[in-house]
Formats: structure tokens, sequence, C-alpha cells
């Protein structure tokens, strides 16, 4: 990936964030503590300013960026989930990979910092499945929405939703639906969608 891809995809996560943001605290209110979309909307304002006006030479720059801002700028476990997965991409990157690389050393990050597997209701359930879409060259804007809605029959088992058991059923987890926006940036910074 390019840097002007790289930089175009988080732009378009931003605007995502931004319009989303409201929602993204509903979804966290009744099973997490309601600050998702506030957390992440400062978040990723903070990698627009680090972004805008600046030439990167590669795209690992780019996402050593947005690492660095979501990592000091979020609270909550979002911040070092987002910050340690675009840490991992980063590092992906500056070896060259492809895609489906960089997205499971994203995901691979995730996992050891959350310590958190498919089927426990958290972003890692959407980053696997787009690992595997990917694979199968089958990413689209409907394969990433499955998986968020797929979240929602979940019980939390991981996290801060793990805190009110079964109530977290029926629930779309919140990390999920911030990933979802993520990666359908990624297919419309990619003209694709």
């Amino acid at each position: 990936m390019d840097a002007e891809l790289a930089k175009k995809w988080m732009l378009l996560f931003n605007e995502k964030i931004q319009v989303n943001k409201d929602y993204l605290s509903e979804l966290d209110t009744p099973i997490g503590d309601g600050d998702h979309g506030g957390n992440m909307a400062r978040g990723m304002a903070a990698v627009v300013e680090n972004l805008e006006g600046k030439d990167f030479t590669n795209s690992a720059e780019v996402f050593q960026v947005v690492s660095m801002q979501l990592l000091s700028k979020v609270g909550g476990a979002s911040g070092p989930l987002y910050g340690s997965a675009f840490m991992g991409i980063m590092k992906a990157e500056k070896e060259g990979t492809s895609l489906v690389d960089a997205v499971q050393a994203g995901l691979d990050m995730i996992q050891k910092r959350g310590k958190a597997s498919v089927g426990e209701k958290t972003m890692v359930d959407v980053w696997a499945g787009v690992v595997e879409a990917i694979r199968r060259e089958e990413l689209t804007k409907e394969t990433i929405r499955a998986l968020v809605e797929s979240t929602k029959d979940m019980k939390a088992m991981k996290g801060r939703a793990s805190y009110v058991g079964e109530r977290s059923i029926g629930h779309i987890d919140p990390g999920s639906y911030s990933s979802g926006l993520l990666f359908e940036a990624l297919l419309e910074a990619e003209g694709l969608a």
C-alpha cells in the first residue's frame, strides 16, 4: 500500500467515525461506559491533524502516526487496541507485505494486547472475518456489515461488556462496529465500494 492510499484510508475512516460518533457511544452505553464514540472521534481527529499537510514516503510512516495518536489520545480499551493494531500494520507495511498480511499483523497485535479470541464479542470477530474475506478476495461492505451484525447475538466474554454477562446479548459490540467502519473506509479508499 502506498502512503497516499494509507492516508486516504485514514481520512475516510475519520469521516465515518465523526459521523457515527453518537451511535458508537449509544452502542457502548448498555454494555460499556458509553464513551467509545467520543474516544474514537477525539483520537481520529488527532490522527488527521497529524497527517494533513505532511508528506510521507511510505505507508508505514502513516500508520506510525496513526498508532501513536490513538495510543496517546484514546481512552479506555480502544486506544491500546487500535494503537496496537496500527503498530502491527506499520511493521508489516515496513516489510512490504500484502494487504492480508498487514491486516493479519494488526489482528495479531489486537489479540496479543486484548487476549480475545473469535466468538467473544470483540473487534477480533470483525478483524478475523475480514482477514478471511480478503484471503478469498471476497471483502465487500455486505460481508463487513454481516460480521459486525454477528456480534449482536454473542455473549461478551472479554472487556467491560463481559461484566453485564447475558445482558450483553442483543447488542452490537461497539469496537466491532468501529472496526466495520475502518474496513468500509478501506474499500472506499481502494475504489471498491
